[in-house]
């Protein structure tokens, strides 16, 4: 490999020195520039000149089609065609893996039911069963036939004072219906086929039926529990539509409220 300096100061080709009077000297910065005899030994740097400068070979008929503007909007716009169904299946599979993990995942544990307890009410159903009990003179007579009633199942229960409140605080066009089984012993407010009291004012036109439900059929319908000494109530509105149960009930406070309602 030659050097600039091995020429004698000459420039290649054999020219003079002064053949190239006029052009200013190589930067200084350059250093030594040398040619070597053999081309081929440049071909690293021009490759890499090419690659910074990106020439190539030239480009075909169909990368010239391929390079137009038109083309280029065409092929983004199939670009964006094929990733948006990509991009739905692709959110479609992750709700679904949640969705199974949210399903096997254990949830809280469950509140047990509220228990019964005195003077609460629980969600019953809206109407009377289509019971007929049998009245005080044998007949059949159909709960859903008076309304509104107030019926009182007084099963074990001695509930004098609570069947002369409630008669004295109904409306006269409010039906007293006083139920016990067959099997239950009479309370001592219930003598004589459950009839009031004596201070029962019956003068001022209150209707009270006294009624036995042998198989204790309305209580089981409701999912009233058995009788505990107190008295169960279920108020029936004029439409024949239970106003409210109470399955435990002492006192005519408990259910006064309820009885404007009627």
């Amino acid at each position: 490999m030659a050097g600039a300096s091995d020429n004698g100061g000459r420039p290649p080709g054999g020219g003079s020195p002064d053949d190239f009077d006029g052009f200013p000297d190589f930067p200084e910065e350059w250093g030594v520039i040398v040619i070597p005899d053999d081309l081929s030994e440049l071909s690293e740097e021009v490759e890499a000149v090419r690659a910074e400068l990106r020439t190539g070979p030239p480009l075909t008929r169909w990368q010239l089609f391929a390079r137009r503007p038109a083309i280029r909007r065409v092929r983004r716009f199939g670009a964006l065609l094929v990733r948006t169904p990509a991009l739905i299946i692709s959110v479609a599979v992750l709700v679904t893996i949640a969705s199974l993990f949210a399903s096997a995942w254990p949830g809280p544990a469950r509140q047990p039911a509220t228990q019964r307890t005195g003077g609460t009410t629980e969600a019953r159903p809206s109407e009377l069963p289509a019971l007929d009990l049998i009245g005080a003179d044998g007949r059949n007579i159909a709960l859903r036939g008076r309304h509104p009633a107030v019926l009182l199942l007084t099963d074990g229960c001695d509930c004098a004072k609570l069947l002369d409140d409630t008669v004295a605080a109904v409306d006269p066009d409010v039906t007293v219906m006083v139920i016990t089984t067959a099997s239950s012993a009479p309370s001592p407010s219930a003598a004589a086929g459950v009839l009031p009291t004596a201070r029962t004012p019956q003068a001022s036109g209150k209707t009270v039926l006294p009624l036995h439900d042998p198989t204790d059929e309305l209580r089981d319908g409701l999912g009233l529990s058995a009788p505990d000494g107190t008295a169960a109530v279920i108020l029936i509105d004029k439409a024949g539509k239970i106003v409210r149960i109470n399955p435990r009930t002492a006192s005519i406070e408990t259910i006064r409220p309820d009885l404007a309602r009627l």
